[in-house]
């Protein structure tokens, strides 16, 4: 399917699972990588950060970061988070880091990053040519630096992915049909010890992942 902004690459709700096939690869190994994008929308935190390793090399660490936007020079600025012990593994697929707690704030732009070590067998990531993205690289990397500095921009579409949430609709997200007409809920109680108690949250498992209704 290649590379889609949403899908993924940039910020998306569910973490990519397939190659994305019919892109180019270009070399991960000792660089850093980022994806400019903006924050969704209601968007809150990011819980995963992943990348798509299109070769089968040696086991290398790799780091995850993000970076607010320089408006300036339109590169990344300033590192906000890194998570930077990472193992790559030997085998091709998507390399992910789970369990993050980012805060962003949403309509924001951002780059999501990513840099692995050297490889002996040099390692790929995917790319999409598109004008209307924007990549920044840097060489010669050991870790994700801070600030980015000076790097080269190409406008392209890169395998990276972060998994946000979004805040919780207002009220509990669910209606009732009373006299043809339909109304919403706009609180769950549940009686607890002869006392209601407002029901805080709720959720539902969709393909073996937690979904929330509110």
């Amino acid at each position: 399917m290649g590379l889609v902004l949403g899908t993924n690459c940039g910020f998306v709700t569910t973490a990519p699972v397939d190659d994305p096939a019919g892109t180019s690869n270009v070399v991960m190994d000792t660089t850093s990588r980022a994806l400019k994008v903006i924050a969704p929308i209601g968007s809150i935190k990011i819980t995963e950060i992943g990348w798509w390793c299109d070769t089968a090399s040696q086991e290398s660490n790799f780091e995850v970061g993000l970076y607010d936007h320089n408006s300036t020079d339109n590169e990344p600025e300033n590192r906000l988070q890194v998570s930077n012990t990472n193992a790559k593994g030997t085998n091709a697929g998507w390399k992910r880091v789970t369990g993050l707690n980012w805060a962003i704030t949403a309509e924001t732009i951002y780059w999501i990053a990513v840099q692995l070590d050297n490889t002996i067998t040099a390692s790929y990531i995917n790319v999409l040519t598109d004008a209307s993205q924007l990549e920044s690289v840097l060489s010669s990397q050991t870790a994700l630096p801070h600030p980015w500095g000076s790097g080269t921009e190409t406008g392209r579409l890169i395998s990276i992915y972060a998994v946000y949430e979004a805040t919780p609709p207002a009220g509990t997200n669910t209606k009732i049909n009373i006299g043809d007409t339909w109304k919403d809920i706009s609180a769950i109680k549940v009686n607890i010890g002869d006392a209601w108690k407002e029901v805080s949250s709720a959720k539902i498992n969709i393909g073996d992942t937690w979904k929330t209704i509110f």
